[in-house]
């Protein structure tokens, strides 16, 4: 099964056929635009944004690096490594967007209680695996930074708004800022662009 795309735009950088192959399957239907290398591709491109960009490193070169023009970090995949390494996760993408898949099943479901589901299970797997302890604190404060920065953004600072929407109190709320280096300052500047 192939990711259902539309008007999705890669960038790859390979002359592997196979991994040519394999993106057209796991990407059906996308816009794939081929280049030799990145330098080449830099002297002939024109103002191309792309969603994905798949990269072949040769000997450990990283040349991701070099396209930040043409990449927006915010929602642009970057796969890059060997030959064996893109195959392997191209696989893998292929393999979890099949319709039997229980991270399909999961992701079908579009709640925010499911989506915390699966990124938490993610996180509590990579702790335990890294042998943390204490993670009801971490995670709190993991989940509840990017709250209260997302409230502030859209009362465009106001922390009064913000503490109403939150349903905290404006003294629990400023305190939250502290404690969380929440930068208040850079929200507003944010929140007007």
């Amino acid at each position: 099964m192939s990711v259902a795309v539309s008007s999705f735009t890669i960038l790859l950088f390979t002359n592997d056929t196979t991994i040519q192959a394999l993106v057209g399957q796991v990407f059906k239907g996308a816009s794939v635009m081929i280049a030799r290398d990145v330098v080449t591709f830099q002297k002939e491109s024109s103002q191309h944004r792309f969603d994905a960009v798949v990269v072949e490193s040769h000997g450990g070169q990283e040349q991701i690096g070099t396209l930040h023009d043409h990449l927006d970090p915010t929602r642009t995949l970057c796969i890059s490594g060997s030959k064996a390494v893109l195959k392997k996760t191209l696989k893998v993408i292929q393999l979890m967007n099949q319709p039997d898949s229980p991270q399909q099943n999961k992701s079908n479901d579009t709640s925010l209680e499911s989506y915390l589901e699966v990124k938490m299970g993610e996180f509590v797997k990579g702790m335990r695996n890294g042998s943390a302890k204490n993670l009801h604190p971490i995670l709190i404060s993991a989940v509840e930074r990017p709250l209260i920065t997302s409230a502030l953004r859209e009362t465009k600072g106001n922390q009064i708004q913000a503490a109403a929407l939150l349903g905290l109190n404006r003294n629990t709320l400023r305190k939250k800022i502290v404690n969380l280096h929440i930068p208040v300052k850079q929200t507003k500047a944010r929140a007007t662009q």
